[in-house]
């Protein structure tokens, strides 16, 4: 029995997946403690899907895991991942956790204390401009507890953490008098809050406050179930089970281990892919099991493999309760899956790279055909309440054949996780022009010019979409008080670059207003974009109204199609 000094790897997994979902379960009521009362507040959504990512890593692995590989899931699962700026942030606090921790056969109180320092190192290090009385404050508050607890001699590690994590909470109650915007709207940190639930979690789990399973909820695991007997053999989508180790005999860093899983992703689903030292052991659901198979040669030899035809299988139990065998069944899985696999398309196109490549952020039908139209190679559909993953991004680049990719997130929460991408690219360039607007995205592309160099074109692109000013027009989902503007539920605000501009019960008005507010003395385009919950007749009504009201200026109207924002707009 584990003594309460020290965390060994089967209580470290424990205390991870129980961490996990704690903050599940408390997902919308963090999402509700966003400052502005928008329809698309989801710090809790994506810090859950980030240590989600990891916690069907470190579950796959089962019991019998160590240290070092429980580390690995933990944090290639959350970096792969994350979304958002607080998911981000969420896992590189992980990645320097289990950098201290990989090397410990158990943890004492000394040791977490020193990765608490890691962590929090590792954190500020990947924000460029880190802000106080945010998700960051809360673990250096940790950070230095639990230094003072060290210093002072403690060794009980219930005690330890238990002090750690109310310190964590004193500190996140004092958020809102760091940030007046917290304080003015009567929250506190939300991705703050996140963190501390993640911890709570695996303290109950430490101190077996409550039984937690050591499965995460079932709706995200990618389990390896039986196919009922009474799932008919058309819904089987992929009809081949195949399992193997890998012997590695090359590196299989993150960035490998990440470009592997995608290509199971896109192959079959059901994937379990669990890396431990010299070995990976896979599990893919597809229907061609030679293209995993070929796959996975590049990376060593395999053992252990295993394919099983499953709707077979299927139509064998159909037969044991009917009597009636079906027709066309063979007596064992046919090899023919695995000769395909020589002449199977590789994902490159066979033709000889680009110079340079666009990948943009969007949601909207409009909006994606306006980036198409302007040469996007690949749109990631996503933006608010649905920030792309790190992998989501990496597999996009993958998609693009050019020597050179721009990135345009397009949305300020997105941008940390555009930023980490990059660190993973290995064959080509990817470069993150920072737009936090649909607007701004735009204006990048458009002043795109192919004579240049790649470093020539950043530095014009970064320097045009600052003379963008971005407004949007959405919904109140709260009563609240922001910037000295109450703001009832229900009511429509246009929200500018550094807050909002404008509150009302009518919602061309307040769009109205809202251009007024970006209005400068030399402004001369003004761009609307309608959403799918506006129709033509009204947008084209606004235009109107607003190029009579500003008489000096083009204004330029386009369906944008994009959800929760009725309006779309800038002014340059």
């Amino acid at each position: 029995m584990v003594s309460y000094q020290q965390i060994d790897a089967k209580m470290l997994s424990k205390m991870f997946l129980a961490g996990a979902r704690n903050l599940e379960n408390k997902k919308e009521w963090i999402n509700e403690l966003n400052v502005f009362p928008v329809p698309d507040g989801d710090t809790g959504t994506n810090m859950t899907m980030t240590i989600m990512s990891a916690a069907r890593e470190v579950s796959a692995l089962g019991e019998g895991a160590g240290m070092k590989a429980i580390c690995k899931a933990i944090s290639s699962g959350s970096l792969r991942g994350a979304r958002g700026n607080s998911g981000v942030i969420l896992s590189q606090l992980f990645r320097g956790l289990t950098k201290r921790f990989q090397d410990e056969d158990v943890l004492t109180v000394t040791v977490v204390a020193e990765a608490f320092d890691k962590a929090v190192e590792t954190a500020y290090k990947a924000v460029m401009k880190p802000k106080e009385g945010t998700i960051l404050t809360v673990a250096r508050g940790m950070s230095d507890k639990a230094r003072e607890l060290v210093g002072a001699g403690e060794e009980d590690m219930g005690t330890f953490l238990t002090a750690v994590i109310e310190h964590a909470r004193y500190v996140l109650s004092q958020t809102p008098e760091m940030l007046p915007v917290l304080k003015q709207a009567g929250v506190v940190d939300s991705g703050g809050q996140g963190l501390v639930e993640v911890f709570a979690g695996a303290l109950d789990a430490f101190l077996g406050k409550e039984i937690v399973s050591s499965e995460v909820p079932s709706h995200l695991v990618q389990a390896e179930a039986e196919t009922p007997v009474e799932q008919h053999e058309e819904e089987i989508k992929f009809g081949y089970c195949t399992e193997f180790i890998i012997m590695l005999d090359k590196a299989f860093n993150v960035k490998a281990e990440m470009d592997f899983k995608s290509y199971l992703e896109a192959i079959g689903d059901s994937i379990v892919c669990v890396a431990d030292e010299d070995i990976v052991k896979v599990h893919v659901h597809t229907n061609d099991p030679g293209l995993a198979i070929q796959k996975a040669l590049k990376y060593g030899a395999l053992s252990n493999l295993k394919i099983d035809n499953m709707r077979l299988e299927h139509q064998e139990k159909l037969f044991k309760m009917t009597g009636n065998k079906p027709s066309g069944t063979v007596e064992k899985a046919a090899p023919e899956a695995l000769e395909t696999a020589a002449e199977a398309p590789g994902a490159d196109s066979g033709q000889p790279p680009k110079d340079f490549g666009f990948i943009a952020v969007s949601v909207g039908d409009g909006i994606k055909e306006i980036f198409k139209s302007l040469g996007v190679d690949y749109v990631i559909e996503g933006g608010q309440t649905m920030n792309p993953s790190t992998a989501d991004i990496l597999d996009a680049v993958d998609k693009v054949n050019a020597r050179t990719v721009f990135l345009l997130p397009n949305n300020k929460n997105i941008i940390l996780a555009a930023k980490q991408a990059v660190e993973l690219v290995t064959d080509k360039d990817l470069l993150v022009i920072p737009t936090k607007t649909i607007p701004q995205g735009i204006t990048a592309v458009i002043n795109f010019v192919p004579e240049m160099s790649a470093d020539e074109n950043e530095e014009n692109m970064i320097s045009e979409i600052k003379n963008v000013s971005t407004g949007e027009v959405t919904y109140a989902v709260r009563d609240t008080v922001i910037e000295d503007k109450e703001i009832k539920k229900g009511d429509y605000m246009g929200i500018g670059d550094e807050g909002i501009l404008a509150v009302g019960s009518e919602m061309t008005t307040v769009a109205g207003d809202t251009i007024s507010s970006m209005m400068k003395e030399d402004s001369e385009l003004v761009s609307i974009y309608y959403g799918s919950d506006v129709d033509e007749e009204t947008a084209e009504a606004f235009r109107t109204q607003i190029g009579e009201k500003f008489p000096d200026c083009d204004v330029e109207l386009q369906y944008g199609g994009q959800p929760i924002y009725y309006y779309i707009m800038s002014v340059e």
